[in-house]
This record gives structure tokens, sequence and C-alpha cells, in this order.
């Protein structure tokens, strides 16, 4: 009798950028636009980046005033923490409805990132 190779397989979901979207999503006038979350332009530093403020340099925990310089035409908008939590527990619901029938276990990391093995 032939043995079956078990290969154990984990997949990792990060959402980049996912305070960024959010507030696009929350927010159409913010699509399509270089947006930062957190800090300001003189102060704190960045938790998050759209792709739009991606492509000219500008990074989560970069300071405010770096990611100005980067991208002058930069939009700060203060994070919403609550409303992250209740977004990444519908997308955490979906990767458990999807597994819950298999012997695979999901595993939060944080609002943004788990593991499915």
């Amino acid at each position: 009798m032939e043995e079956v190779a078990q290969y154990r397989k984990i997949i990792h979901i990060d959402m980049d950028a996912f305070y960024a979207s959010v507030e696009q999503m929350d927010n159409p006038s913010l699509k399509g636009k270089a947006l930062a979350v957190g800090g300001n332009e003189s102060r704190g530093v960045v938790s998050a980046a759209s792709y739009e403020a991606r492509k000219f340099g500008v990074r989560s925990a970069m300071s405010g005033v770096q990611a100005k310089r980067n991208c002058p035409h930069l939009i700060f908008v203060p994070p919403r923490f609550e409303r992250y939590k209740e977004i990444s527990k519908k997308i955490r619901k979906i990767f458990f409805d999807l597994y819950r029938f298999s012997r695979t276990t999901f595993s939060r990391r944080s609002l943004f990132r788990c593991y499915c093995k």
C-alpha cells in the first residue's frame, strides 16, 4: 500500500493598508487618493498608508513630517480603531466559516493579520 505524503499548509492573511482601505471604503471621496491614517503632517506617525501613498514611499511607522515630504498631496485622517475592529471581525468570520468544517486551525494575530493552518 502506498503512503500518501501529508503536507502542512499555512495561509497567512495580511491585509496590507487595511486601515486606509477601510477609510476609502467608508468615504468614497478618498478613493484613489494618497491617504495616511494616523498622525499628521507636523506630528505623529503613519499607522497605515493607502496604495496610492505607497507609490511615493509613504509607509507605516514613518513620521508624518517625512510622509508629507515624500507625498505633498497626502491626506491624513485620524484612526478609527472601533471601525477597523468591526470590519476585521467580519473578515475573520468569512475565513472561520470557510474553514470550520475542515481540520483547519484559524489563528488571529491582530486586527489585520491571521493564519489558517
